[in-house]
């Protein structure tokens, strides 16, 4: 391993990774997974589902 990829491996340790960004990536890696397999998913779909879980979570006292 390199120096510099050592360096930017100990900076990105150190990155806090706010709430929002977090399910930003979560239905990122939902949509990119479902779609591979069925070109028919689209983001907005991944979206709609996403929020119907965090509705039923928070109904159900969750996060």
């Amino acid at each position: 391993m390199t120096a510099d990829l050592r360096t930017l491996i100990e900076a990105a340790k150190r990155v806090e990774v706010s709430p929002q960004q977090r399910e930003s990536q979560r239905r990122s890696f939902a949509y990119g997974n479902t779609s591979f397999e069925n070109q028919r998913i689209t983001r907005e779909m991944v979206d709609r589902q996403a929020e119907k879980l965090a509705q039923a979570e928070r109904a159900q006292g969750g996060k």
